[in-house]
């Protein structure tokens, strides 16, 4: 009885003890959204470093700071799945557009990865800068990587080693099987990127060069991933008409090498193949039966975007951007293009046939300026304006502003949507920048999704239309894309996590952003610590980057390929 007595008296003294402790930040109040799923709880959140301390009821603790949170959600940072930031992030470290939802984790690499590089791919890559300009002082995924780091960036950043990126490395823009000796040194670039800590191979198969590697050839890559327990994520090779059998294909990749694999954006595209996606689903949730890891992550939007590359024959395409608009000038050519772009059975994906026609198809950035007048029009009402039909003023436009031009197609329905992001397995991506509604980001549009998709998740799918609970939207922002990178300590909301946390209120939330005007900040976040540091405090930037490097389940500590 004694004994009992004196454990309770001890265990009240503890318990006063652990009040008082003294923190750098307590989070008082909020709705504590931990990221397993469960729903929320009312309790305070203390940081010490870049870590979180305590959960709980911490009464009379103090801090140096402390952030009233009663009424707010507070919840892990939330993890891009799929992040275009990689220019943006060197002009601007802020990442405005992302941090004002809670984004704390860029990820990189859908098919092209900023190292590992040649001298040509150096080259390149410099000679396609549009209106951001640096020099490419890297070579490999790990030093690109650290190079945000030391200029200073507001979000954690990781990335994918690029299945495209190896091929353009050993083979260039041929549309050849790589050889043995090649694919042996694609393999090698691939295990030393893990090395570095990349996540996995990317790739993006409706594209050239990517859609020249074989089944083969990518089984061995992400083999060699499988090596140091990283994961394969793809943009599939069809979304549209051959939409199932590109699933079957990541399956198959998955089974063959036991890499986990994830779909990125996953959507079916254009009008006739809107039905595949119920049957895309029970393919991967029978692989999924079989104990196969497949996941999905997706945009909240109807709308894709990519380049007028991707309603043209790859074939044309062959040698790179600067062959490509070469042949293009070719009248033979020229008229070979147009014709299979008017052709709804041809074997590419078309997706000026997949948004229902030209007037489907948004203009969204171009590098000569003076072409930027036809920023915010449809491609069907510049062919118009040109009096030129519209294939043949897609091929004039990439030929006069050299590039691939950024559009944006309207080729996926609501009701999909809605399906997709009540799927238990599904994180998602913008597959987007992350801008700033000012300076350099202005002379180009965008779509949408680069300022808002996260925050739409909770405003329109949780909040109004009630698709999904804020816990599961939580959830499938946080732990779950942590839990598939194979990430340590990030993504959770318990004591010694990084801590990275947003706070937000539920019934505020929103994303600004629209097709017609893009470059507008969401709001309703109004704090957001990456690795402990406030970096959006009162809805505002505090000019904090206290963002890192991010490494997958390979890392040794090692960056660069000396010693690998």
């Amino acid at each position: 009885m004694k004994l009992g007595f004196f454990a309770a008296i001890a265990a009240v003294a503890l318990g006063a003890c652990a009040q008082s402790e003294n923190y750098d930040v307590i989070i008082r109040g909020g709705v504590v959204y931990d990221g397993t799923g469960a729903p929320g709880i009312v309790a305070d959140i203390a940081i010490d470093g870049d870590r979180i301390a305590a959960v709980g009821d911490l009464g009379r603790a103090h801090a140096e700071k402390e952030i009233d949170a009663a009424g707010k959600a507070v919840a892990p940072g939330f993890i891009n799945m799929l992040s275009w930031a990689v220019d943006d992030l060197v002009a601007d470290g802020r990442s405005l557009g992302d941090i004002s939802q809670g984004v704390t984790l860029e990820v990189f690499g859908e098919g092209f990865s900023w190292g590992p590089l040649t001298d040509a791919m150096k080259a390149d890559m410099a000679a396609q800068q549009g209106d951001i300009k640096y020099d490419i002082e890297w070579t490999t995924l790990g030093e690109y990587l650290e190079f945000l780091e030391r200029k200073g960036v507001s979000a954690n950043v990781a990335s994918f080693v690029g299945a495209t990126t190896a091929r353009i490395h050993e083979i260039g823009y041929d549309n050849r099987p790589a050889s043995e000796e090649e694919l042996a040194s694609m393999q090698e670039l691939v295990r030393n990127a893990m090395r570095e800590g990349a996540m996995g191979v990317g790739s993006s198969l409706i594209y050239a060069p990517a859609n020249f590697a074989s089944t083969q050839e990518l089984k061995a890559l992400v083999a060699a991933a499988a090596e140091f327990d990283g994961m394969y994520i793809s943009h599939i090779r069809s979304e549209a008409g051959k939409f199932l059998e590109a699933v079957d294909e990541l399956i198959d990749i998955a089974r063959a090498t036991g890499a986990p694999a994830e779909i990125y954006h996953f959507k079916a595209s254009g009008r006739p193949n809107w039905d595949k996606l119920d049957q895309a689903i029970a393919r991967i949730e029978a692989a999924r039966e079989e104990g196969l890891a497949i996941t999905t992550d997706m945009y909240a939007y109807p709308a894709s975007s990519t380049g007028l590359d991707a309603a043209m024959p790859l074939w044309v395409q062959e040698g790179g951007t600067e062959a490509w608009i070469e042949r293009l000038k070719d009248p033979e050519t020229r008229a070979r293009v147009a014709e299979e772009m008017r052709d709804p059975n041809v074997d590419f994906e078309n997706r000026i046939e997949h948004a229902g026609g030209a007037d489907g198809v948004l203009l969204v950035g171009f590098k000569n300026p003076a072409l930027r007048k036809y920023q915010g029009m449809t491609l069907g009402e510049v062919a118009r304006e040109r009096g030129t039909p519209p294939e043949e003023t897609a091929i004039d436009l990439v030929i006069e502003d050299g590039t691939r031009v950024q559009v944006v197609y309207f080729v996926m329905s609501e009701e999909n949507i809605a399906k997709k992001i009540k799927l238990p397995f599904m994180s998602f991506g913008s597959d987007g920048g992350s801008m700033a509604p000012e300076g350099v980001f202005l002379n180009q549009s965008t779509h949408p999704r680069a300022y808002g998709n996260f925050a739409r998740i909770f405003a329109k799918y949780v909040r109004d239309d009630k698709t999904i609970s804020i816990e599961d939207a939580v959830r499938r922002l946080t732990l779950l894309p942590a839990t598939n990178l194979k990430l340590k300590d990030r993504g959770k909301l318990a004591e010694g996590y990084f801590a990275d946390i947003v706070v937000f209120d539920p019934a505020t939330i929103a994303d600004n952003a629209t097709f017609e005007n893009p470059h507008q900040l969401s709001t309703g976040v109004s704090e957001v610590f990456v690795n402990g540091a406030l970096t959006i405090e009162n809805g505002e930037h505090t000019g904090v980057k206290a963002g890192r490097v991010v490494r997958g389940p390979g890392w040794t500590g090692r960056t660069g390929a000396e010693g690998l």
